[in-house]
């Protein structure tokens, strides 16, 4: 079966985030495709709907068989039952195991540059973020072993929030890195939260880890967060999962979602998910070929027409990471002035982290025709600030 990555949907006027922009604006930022979703699952979500009864729900074994079938299938890795606990969306499983594995005034540890929303979650439940700045290089972005040691040392540093695949820069995580990432945290009694939801958005021919399973040290301190949601563009439905080996973390986990009311399903939400992992591997094989390609078609855009912008390596997710420090140190600026002038919606690397001022995060989820526009409008900016700011030097 062929699917269609092609047409252009129009999402305006739908109530959704990315798209509530003005007019003439093109949104690249937030992670969320504009393509529609597997028909597989939407003649699931239609056949839920045609019952007409959407009462309360419950979990059928249909549920945990998906999950589990999908993990063994995809990434060679067993799940078992009692493991998996239902939960609305990753970002409120990570915001309840902060008040849950933490107190107020304690440090959580995310590895930046790194998905923003981690800091809401440690920021706003008054715990403290401590930045591990990954070491950068053209090659992409590795571990400082000795930083990472000094930080888990710190016994105010209880939880470390871990992005695997990583979230902006598109790395995926080794099994010995991963492993030695576990070593460390068991040593100072660090518990792992691993967000693993990019996972399935790898290049073709590449695979994430799990981190639960690296090693028995891994599994003993890790909670898992996966979900259908980024890869099947189905996050409006909220629907995820938590996957937690260890019996004890895996109670009081248990107890902190249920505490925060945000471990009970909706219909929809079910049916998705075991539509997703049953039916849409063809779907998803497309959609991967389709996004390598959109990279490579960015990367070739730049080569040519933007030189001055260094493209960091990306192995998994739909998210570029653009180094712009040849234009300018400061993406918050150059960002509103390519929105300002271009239309232009992208992310400005100063909310990933201190160390991703220089960065811009461009979402390539999206038809072909949608992305070289896109392209065109950053080089047009990108032009115009240049030009603006040697007037400024010659004045």
């Amino acid at each position: 079966m062929e699917y269609d990555f092609d047409t252009v949907i129009d999402r305006r006027n739908t109530g959704s985030l990315k798209w509530d922009v003005a007019e003439q604006e093109l949104p690249m930022w937030v992670a969320d495709m504009d393509f529609q979703t597997a028909p597989e699952i939407r003649e699931a979500l239609q056949k839920r709907m045609d019952h007409g009864v959407f009462g309360y729900s419950i979990l059928p074994d249909t549920w945990y068989e998906a999950y589990i079938g999908w993990w063994q299938r995809r990434h060679q890795f067993t799940i078992e039952k009692e493991w998996l606990i239902f939960t609305t969306g990753v970002v409120p499983a990570i915001s309840s195991a902060v008040r849950k594995f933490t107190t107020p005034g304690e440090k959580v540890l995310v590895q930046t540059p790194c998905y923003n929303i981690f800091f809401n979650s440690i920021l706003n439940n008054g715990r403290v973020p401590v930045e591990h700045h990954l070491i950068y290089h053209e090659n992409g972005y590795e571990v400082d072993w000795e930083q990472l040691e000094r930080q888990l040392a710190d016994p105010q540093v209880s939880l470390m929030i871990l992005c695997n695949p990583h979230n902006p820069v598109g790395k995926i995580w080794d099994r010995e890195t991963l492993a030695r990432m576990g070593t460390l945290c068991a040593k100072y009694h660090v518990i792992v939260l691993s967000d693993e939801i990019h996972c399935d958005l790898t290049e073709p021919g590449k695979e994430y880890v799990p981190f639960a399973s690296v090693s028995d040290t891994c599994r003993s301190i890790s909670i898992s967060c996966v979900a259908p949601t980024k890869t099947f563009n189905i996050a409006g439905l909220q629907t995820a999962a938590v996957f937690v080996p260890d019996e004890l973390l895996r109670h009081r986990m248990w107890r902190a979602l249920n505490t925060d009311e945000v471990a009970e399903p909706n219909a929809f939400a079910v049916e998705a998910a075991i539509a997703a992992f049953t039916k849409g591997e063809p779907w998803l094989e497309a959609l991967r070929e389709y996004l390598a390609e959109n990279k490579r078609v960015v990367k070739t855009f730049l080569r040519e027409r933007l030189p001055q912008i260094t493209v960091q390596p990306c192995e998994a997710t739909y998210l570029m990471w653009l180094n712009c420090a040849a234009i300018s140190p400061d993406s918050v600026s150059l960002c509103a002035y390519i929105r300002a002038d271009s239309g232009l919606y992208v992310s400005e690397g100063r909310e990933f982290g201190t160390n991703g001022a220089a960065f811009i995060r461009l979402n390539t989820a999206c038809p072909r025709s949608v992305l070289m526009d896109g392209l065109n409008r950053l080089a047009e900016s990108i032009g115009h600030y240049e030009q603006e700011n040697c007037k400024q030097t010659l004045q």
